[in-house]
């Protein structure tokens, strides 16, 4: 029951995104809209940005960061979902998307290389690289959502790929 009333939820703000900016969303008008009491939004959620990373980790977790057929799927459902992630990647909030998609990144990328390594925790430098990497791909992908219309997820990822620092490639490639 929790998770459909979440799901709900999700919905309900999506469908508000459609209509307008998160920042002239309030939690009384998606309760109203959800037709729930503010109590049961935040049981679940402590925020409209906690609903939004909350989404985007329903889709992200399904991806598996070092895999380009993935990563294309999980950027070709952005595009499909435009409408919320335009709203998402446009609010400059405390706690916007794009902040915690780097931490999101970053942890699953340094908990696959301390796997791939055998080791509890990485060397300064990987721990840099990967989160530059991270970084830079949360920029371009919200830079890709926002104005770019003509590349491909598939090029997108390609390129993210190739933008890899060496020693990222070395341990997820064997390059």
């Amino acid at each position: 029951m929790a998770e459909r009333t979440k799901v709900w939820i999700a919905n309900v703000m999506k469908e508000l995104m459609k209509e307008k900016p998160v920042d002239q969303i309030r939690i009384t008008e998606l309760c109203r809209k959800a037709q729930i009491e503010r109590p049961t939004f935040y049981y679940h959620f402590k925020d409209k940005q906690d609903v939004i990373a909350w989404i985007f980790c329903q889709e992200a977790c399904q991806t598996k960061v070092i895999d380009r057929d993935s990563a294309a799927r999980a950027l070709g459902g952005m595009k499909k979902d435009m409408a919320f992630y335009k709203r998402a990647y446009e609010d400059v909030s405390q706690n916007a998307l794009w902040q915690y998609m780097l931490e999101y990144f970053a942890e699953r990328y340094e908990t696959e290389a301390k796997r791939i390594l055998g080791t509890d925790v990485l060397d300064p430098q990987m721990s840099f690289s990967i989160r530059l990497y991270c970084y830079g791909c949360v920029g371009m992908t919200k830079e890709w959502v926002l104005h770019d219309d003509k590349t491909s997820a598939e090029s997108e990822v390609d390129m993210m790929y190739a933008s890899m620092p060496e020693e990222m490639r070395s341990v997820f490639f064997g390059e």
